[in-house]
């Protein structure tokens, strides 16, 4: 098996402000060193280039799904050391939405403001940083026609404190006039308000029905983003990732690690809390087992010292990595997380251990996703 391995997801963690700086060595035993910003990938066919992984922003500021349904002065503070972890460590690409953390979603604070005011404190600290943000639309049943993409965008930039956002997304296929999203999408980047325009939770029919009706404005779709993860493959079985590598547009991963049953932390005797504990069931944990305690093996005959750890959910992300076309966005809640995740870039899985990976994960039963994947 030859070594492939990264500075992020080994070494110990250092807060300098140098480029991430990436080491690969071949099957030769050359070793090609390259910097975060060299192995930036672009979204689809637009013109815009984000971090092989990104972060996910759903939990900041939400009281409805995580965080035990508490939002407090501890929780804030993680949040904003994940955000500066993960630009410390190379990742610069984080994801919100417009529901996470709202009221509309009985959150304690809007996941947005929150990332709006890290970015602003991190730029007074260092004006030259460079992140790309994504966020969201909600295509709620009362919003209609291509103008509420435009408000509810100038909203979204209202709370992060931004004139421009990297990537805008329809959060979920409305129940009825979702041609006029797509036309607002357009419209919003005919107008300079966003670089690259995506979906998410839409099939294989949907996806193509967007890309058409964009294609002839001339503008590119840029992404979908679905429920993908080693034991969550839907995508694959529906058509959705293959239509998306034929027609250039990337699958952004939500839930790359299963919401946390892919990260070892997870027993039968200890199941995740909140909501989660309904999904990810004592019987379910004890049939993960046996793939977890393999995913554990893998990341232990990649960490050599005490120092070169590479932790089960870094295998995993990079299993994802590694089906091309791909960019997961794990949810970092705390420094420690997102100085994890970043380990996930940087070497490979070798292609026997990434079908090795699957052939086990193949015998488990998902769980169910996201209802409106199945519109």
């Amino acid at each position: 098996m030859a070594l492939h391995f990264s500075n992020a997801c080994f070494s110990a963690f250092s807060r300098n402000k140098v480029p991430a700086v990436r080491a690969v060595a071949s099957d030769q035993g050359s070793v090609a060193v390259r910097t975060a910003e060299e192995e930036k990938v672009k979204l689809g066919g637009s013109e815009l280039k984000v971090t092989k992984l990104g972060i996910g922003a759903w939990s900041w500021g939400d009281t409805s799904y995580w965080n035990n349904f508490d939002w407090d002065d501890r929780k804030l503070k993680a949040a904003k050391a994940a955000f500066d972890t993960s630009i410390d460590c190379g990742i610069t690409f984080f994801d919100t939405a417009e529901v996470y953390g709202s009221r509309m979603s009985l959150g304690a604070i809007s996941s947005e403001t929150l990332l709006g005011r890290f970015i602003k404190e991190r730029k007074q600290k260092n004006p030259d940083v460079e992140v790309a943000i994504a966020t969201k639309y909600a295509a709620l049943p009362w919003r209609l026609g291509r103008q509420s993409v435009i408000s509810a965008l100038k909203d979204s930039l209202s709370r992060l404190e931004l004139s421009c956002v990297d990537l805008y997304q329809l959060h979920w296929p409305g129940i009825w006039g979702n041609e006029g999203y797509i036309d607002g999408l357009a419209d919003a980047v005919e107008q300079g308000l966003v670089k690259a325009v995506g979906v998410s939770n839409y099939s294989e029919k949907r996806l193509r029905a967007a890309y058409d009706q964009l294609k002839k404005r001339g503008i590119p779709l840029a992404s979908n983003q679905v429920n993908y993860s080693l034991i969550y493959r839907l995508p694959e079985e529906n058509g959705v990732k293959s239509a998306c590598d034929e027609l250039g547009i990337t699958l952004i991963a939500y839930s790359p690690l299963a919401q946390g049953a892919l990260t070892g932390k997870y027993t039968p005797n200890n199941t995740p809390s909140g909501p989660r504990g309904r999904i990810y069931t004592p019987e379910f944990m004890t049939k993960l087992q046996p793939l977890i305690n393999r995913i554990k093996d893998i990341g232990d005959a990649y960490g050599k010292t005490p120092t070169q750890i590479c932790f089960p959910h870094q295998v995993v992300l990079n299993w994802l990595i590694a089906q091309e076309n791909v960019v997961p966005i794990p949810g970092a809640r705390n420094a420690e997380q997102a100085k994890e995740f970043a380990g996930a870039v940087g070497w490979k899985l070798s292609n026997d251990e990434v079908e090795e990976l699957r052939s086990m994960a193949s015998e488990i039963k998902p769980v169910i996703g996201f209802p409106v994947e199945k519109l």
